[in-house]
């Protein structure tokens, strides 16, 4: 390679290999030194449904300025086995830098082989201690691109092993310091140039998953309850927290399945306690009449469900919007609920924090709705808004006359618990009266009933639910939808464009929704529904919620998450 390759402002690198050769601690240990560094970060993994083997790879996108968004490009890429170009050469473009060795770069599949830079990492892994510290040395060579300061490097790479032995240390330690030798004097020979600006506040910044904010809220919560069958990509939520459960005073039962989960999870609440389940769509199937009992005895619960390409197992480990329609109806018979749709690591915290208080007020089962892009993403992120945590429980002290059922103008009864004060607390998943008696009484207790449960609880949720966000100029003629993961994808894409005539209405509640929305919607020239899904699931949400049909989707639903490019590209040829 004989000319130079300069990447100004915003970097795309790429690591790729088969599971087991280190690529989640490539971006584990990159994420943490480009902090410390003082570079805004953002990074995002896609792999396969295997222990070993397939290929797998992670994205960390380097700015100025703070991006958290997933682009296709790849600036620098890393192929560390021989499918990782044939596997992302999709994305592999003319100014790609392709930094590998022979036996793992198709020249065939590259489109500037100018741009290939041979570097030996298998062999100079052996010469350390074996090819298992091939990726510490790509680490290296990255780190030294940025000219990240070498005892940032060697500083943190001690604290990541430090459970490991001294032997082991050494041994990263020389292959960090390897890769960084080889990084440098691609750097000084000017074949790589990177001017992309540091801020020194960065480097207090938290880098935090989409999993860890979703489970920071819950433990701002008072969480202190947790059943659940490991399923991904919600395990990272249940692993979270049990780590954090004796600091916590949170209670972890791995369940013997989704079923007792969920009914663990109604038993905790009853008894005063905060609890969630976290599972994905296939294991929340198994939970829907769980769900239909919390509904009749109008217990709190808050569920945790992180979307995944099905029908079936589908593609476990890939990413997708498809559960939204399924949230929303699952159950038999009828009752009001919450789903809430984080689209960044801030609204992760917060719903989820929010999502505990609004059902022990309201007594409804509330959904964190998320997906695998969002979940296994990793964002460099100020801080978390603590100013506005505040638990308030709706625990009463009964007295002998209680009941649980009152019928009340607002639908909301008092709710006590068993032990707390001489009341009789009664749970039945017949129907019953107000103290919570079976009932047959058709002419007048069920409709008064199911009028409490659905009709004056949803009145009150809507009148509560989070307005949606409007990005861009107010005279806005091509009005965006977008909900969840999508939101930064979709809002990097409107500020790349030269458009004043379109903008961006994110949803980070999906269900009820404020009656109020219908202005933003009537207001466009033309509507368009942006969804990882086959069916544009919150597009005919719109419509039997508000009655109003968006004018066109924009659908994906391969199992990847929308990129900056594409987005791009679909609004610029909006007419």
């Amino acid at each position: 390679m004989n000319r130079i390759i300069e990447y100004k402002d915003d970097v795309s690198l790429v690591v790729c290999g088969a599971a087991g050769q280190g690529i989640a601690t490539v971006e584990e240990l990159l994420t943490a030194m480009l902090r410390l560094a003082g570079y805004n970060s953002y990074s995002t993994s896609e792999f396969m449904s295997r222990i070993r083997g397939g290929t797998n790879s992670t994205l960390v996108r380097v700015s100025s300025k703070r991006s958290n968004a997933f682009v296709d490009k790849i600036d620098i890429l890393i192929p560390l086995s021989p499918d990782a170009i044939n596997h992302l050469k999709f994305r592999i473009g003319e100014s790609t830098t392709i930094l590998g060795e022979e036996r793992n770069i198709d020249v065939n599949l590259v489109k500037n082989s100018q741009n290939i830079i041979m570097i030996p990492f298998t062999d100079l892994a052996k010469e350390i201690g074996g090819s298992i510290y091939s990726n510490i040395i790509a680490v290296g060579v990255l780190a030294a691109f940025f000219v990240i300061p070498k005892d940032i490097l060697i500083r943190h790479l001690m604290e990541r092993f430090s459970s490991k032995g001294e032997s082991v240390i050494q041994m990263n330690v020389k292959a960090v310091e390897k890769g960084y030798e080889l990084g440098n004097d691609l750097y000084q020979s000017n074949k790589i140039k990177i001017n992309i600006t540091t801020e020194e506040i960065v480097k207090n910044n938290i880098f935090l998953s989409g999993t860890h904010s979703v489970g920071l809220g819950a433990i701002a919560a008072g969480c202190n309850f947790l059943s659940s069958y490991p399923m991904s990509p919600s395990t990272g939520v249940l692993v979270f927290l049990s780590q954090k459960a004796q600091d916590f005073d949170i209670i972890i039962d791995q369940a013997e399945d989704e079923i007792a989960a969920i009914n663990k999870g109604i038993g905790a609440w009853y008894a005063g306690a905060r609890a969630m389940i976290t599972t994905s769509g296939g294991g929340f199937a198994l939970m829907t009449e769980g769900l239909s009992l919390a509904g009749i005895i109008e217990s709190p619960m808050v569920l945790h469900i992180a979307q995944r390409p099905g029908p079936g197992t589908g593609l476990p480990t890939r990413t997708g919007q498809e559960d939204l329609t399924h949230v929303v109806n699952a159950a038999h018979g009828e009752f009001a609920r919450i789903v809430f749709a984080p689209g960044t690591p801030e609204d992760g915290f917060i719903l989820a924090h929010q999502a505990f208080n609004l059902a022990d007020e309201f007594q409804v089962p509330v959904f964190i709705l998320t997906d695998q892009y969002f979940l296994d993403s990793h964002y460099s992120i100020p801080n978390l808004d603590l100013s506005n945590i505040k638990n308030k429980k709706h625990i009463i002290k009964t007295d002998r006359n209680y009941q649980r059922y009152k019928l009340t103008d607002t639908g909301i009864s008092p709710r006590g618990i068993p032990g707390y004060g001489d009341g009789f607390v009664n749970a039945d998943s017949d129907e019953h009266d107000e103290d919570g008696h079976i009932t047959e009484d058709v002419h007048y207790l069920r409709p008064q009933m199911v009028e409490k449960r659905l009709n004056k609880k949803l009145k009150l949720l809507r009148k509560v639910a989070f307005e949606p966000e409007l990005i861009g100029d107010k005279d806005y003629e091509i009005l965006v939808v977008g909900w969840g993961s999508n939101y930064s994808v979709i809002k990097e894409a409107l500020e790349t464009i030269d458009r004043k005539d379109i903008a961006f209405l994110f949803f980070k509640q999906v269900y009820p929704l404020n009656p109020k929305v219908v202005s933003h919607l009537q207001k466009a020239k033309m509507t368009i529904s942006i969804e990882n899904n086959a069916t544009a699931q919150f597009a005919k949400l719109l419509h039997t919620e508000l009655n109003f049909s968006v004018d066109k989707t924009f659908l994906k639903f391969n199992g990847l998450p929308f990129s900056v490019e594409e987005v791009k590209k679909y609004l610029e040829g909006l007419n």
